[in-house]
């Protein structure tokens, strides 16, 4: 029996000295054997480890994985058992918070890895950015295709070559390309509005004074001053400054998109327009007066500051990323000092009122016939074509617009060359020595193009009753007005009527009111006792006064039927008092009058200081009241009392 107990206790013994030799090992699989020596000898359990006893080394184990040296009281054998069971669910939840820790950091390994490859990848990016080039098969390809359509070009058009290539070929602007060379030639160079008709070389006036400016000493420009040129009625921008190609704009760098580099750091990005690309040249706008009204006010703003500003709210100043000449562009803005040149076709009035006051003007004449004559001749010597003599007097009857007029020539040129049986140039591709344009080819241009005669009124010497012509203007170019009048008695004494086109003005109107109480005071005739009736020939609507003096004459023309020579023109205000007042537009009135044959143009003594010292081809009469007038108009002498 006793042999029996003790076997019991040592089979005991022996299984809880498995199980404790379990745990030591699965500690040693865990921290590892150099590491658990060392976990000993921090907790004082080295020496309990090595211990014969089992209660002792159950205490070192106790010490170990609780990591507690304070645990002292060695557990009897009926305790050990318990004990190991706690030791042993700890040493679970040991393995289990391993576990977890293993594979947590088996992931976070594999994401380091993935960034890891990812930032490689992100680093031979730039460095190929910074060493390529950019290009790739498609990129290339295109390339090809760019190069190859630079290599198929045209021949030059006709209107490139005959585009004037110096000052001395533009042709009737004398004075305002002197006026032009002084105002930009000056050491303190003024901006310039230009005014005229179309076609009569405002553009090339310009670029061709700019050069020729460069070349004097002591000018405000540079050999290497721009020119800009654009359009003002394809000038379009947003009032929310997302574009604006005129004065420049900031993209940012989420909705329009900045550089990609620029727009990963939230920064964005200004684009200067033309204003800073004129800068110390010349700025010019063609058909200025086109231009939206709120983009003219901040052209203003950068005339008088010379200088553009930028704006942004994406722009921060305390941003150590944003590149120094953004920095600089917000914080100083750019340089913008230009000498600006506009040019229209309207007249001054219609001008935004705040531009003409800081721009002196210069106004272009329109052409004369003998001046299309010699655009004419001077464009066949740059085509190498010999014209009949009739063609430039036959040209010039058509148009009055210098490009036109070339134009109709550059046709006639390519239609003659066409037709031309014997040239074998079609075939051989050679041009012919000399083409010999003639009228009938001129003429097929008209007809094809669908041409009137520009002045259709005709003056003549004989002379007509209750006749004249009157003088308007349109834009910057006149034209004469024929006015008639008849009078017949009044069927009822004083009933008689006054009979004007419905379509002329109201000033008009006015100003046969004047004529018939001139007309009264000075004859002591009473119109009513006439029925009267005024025609403008035409049916055009006349706008403004000027007409008076010409109204008057005819009535009184057809009243004391009196002939009033064809070769004569009015214009002016008449007052009730017989006095004649000053008019706009004396100078295009005149260029009209001379276009229709006009010898002789009476005007107002107001206006003589209008007219030029060097004007030819007609006679202009100054006068100041309608006394004046009668000695020029009527041919016999006749008091105006009846």
């Amino acid at each position: 029996m006793k042999n029996t107990r003790q076997r019991l206790i040592r089979e005991d013994r022996e299984h809880l000295n498995r199980q404790v030799n379990a745990l030591y090992n699965i500690l040693t699989e865990l921290y590892g054997a150099d590491k658990l020596v060392l976990r000993a000898g921090k907790l004082n359990a080295l020496k309990l480890m090595r211990s014969r006893t089992i209660e002792e080394r159950i205490l070192a184990l106790q010490r170990l994985i609780f990591e507690d040296p304070t645990f002292d009281l060695v557990p009897s054998l009926q305790e050990v058992p318990q004990v190991l069971k706690q030791l042993k669910e700890e040493i679970a939840e040991m393995l289990a918070r391993r576990s977890i820790e293993d594979e947590l950091e088996q992931k976070i390994n594999e994401k380091l890895q993935q960034r890891y490859e990812e930032y490689i990848r992100e680093i031979k990016m730039q460095v190929l950015k910074e060493n390529g080039n950019g290009e790739n098969a498609q990129t290339l390809k295109k390339l090809a295709l760019l190069e190859k359509l630079e290599q198929k070009k045209l021949a030059h058009s006709t209107l490139d070559i005959l585009r004037p290539a110096n000052l001395n070929e533009i042709v009737g602007q004398k004075q305002a390309i002197k006026s032009l060379l002084a105002k930009l030639a000056s050491p303190f160079p003024q901006h310039i509005l230009l005014y005229g008709p179309p076609g009569v070389g405002k553009t090339t006036a310009a670029r061709l004074v700019l050069e020729e400016t460069k070349k004097i000493k002591g000018s405000a420009f540079s050999n290497d001053a721009p020119f800009i040129e654009v359009n003002g009625t394809t000038l379009r921008w947003d009032p929310r400054e997302a574009t604006n190609p005129l004065l420049g704009s900031v993209h940012d760098p989420i909705y329009q998109g900045a550089r990609r580099e620029l727009a990963e750091q939230g920064i964005p990005e200004p684009k200067l327009g033309l204003v800073t690309e004129a800068h110390g040249g010349v700025l010019f706008i063609d058909e200025i007066g086109e231009m939206d009204p709120l983009l003219q006010n901040k052209l203003l703003k950068v005339l008088e500051d010379k200088r553009v500003y930028f704006e942004s709210a994406y722009y921060d100043a305390q941003d150590t990323h944003i590149p120094q000449y953004i920095k600089k562009i917000f914080e100083e803005g750019v340089p913008a000092n230009f000498i600006l040149i506009g040019a229209t076709t309207r007249e001054p009035e219609q001008i935004n009122p705040s531009i003409r006051s800081r721009c002196t003007e210069v106004f272009f004449d329109p052409l004369t016939p003998s001046e299309i004559q010699r655009i004419i001749c001077q464009a066949a010597e740059k085509l190498n074509v010999s014209l009949e003599p009739q063609i430039p007097d036959l040209i010039s009857r058509y148009t009055i617009d210098g490009r036109k007029a070339v134009g109709i020539l550059a046709d006639a040129y390519s239609l003659h060359y066409y037709n031309q049986e014997e040239n074998k140039a079609l075939q051989t591709g050679r041009m012919p020595a000399l083409l010999r344009i003639t009228l009938p080819v001129v003429y097929e241009i008209i007809q094809n193009s669908r041409l009137t005669p520009y002045v259709t009124r005709k003056a003549s010497s004989k002379g007509e009753v209750g006749k004249i012509y009157g003088l308007g203007v349109m834009g910057f170019v006149g034209s004469v007005v024929e006015i008639e009048a008849v009078v017949f008695p009044a069927r009822q004494k004083e009933k008689g009527t006054i009979r004007f086109n419905e379509t002329a003005g109201s000033m008009a109107k006015d100003a046969v009111f004047n004529a018939t109480s001139v007309i009264r005071k000075s004859t002591n005739e009473d119109l009513a006792n006439y029925d009267v009736h005024i025609n403008v020939l035409g049916g055009g609507q006349i706008d403004g006064p000027s007409a008076g003096v010409a109204i008057f004459l005819a009535i009184l023309s057809a009243l004391q039927e009196r002939a009033i020579p064809q070769d004569i023109a009015v214009t002016g205000e008449l007052s009730i008092q017989g006095q004649i007042r000053a008019v706009g537009g004396v100078v295009e009135k005149i260029y009209g009058a001379r276009q229709a044959g006009i010898k002789r143009v009476i005007i107002p003594a107001e206006n003589a200081t209008d007219i030029s010292s060097d004007l030819t081809g007609i006679h202009v009469i100054p006068v100041s009241s309608v006394e004046e007038i009668l000695p020029y108009i009527f041919t016999q002498s006749k008091l105006l009392v009846s």
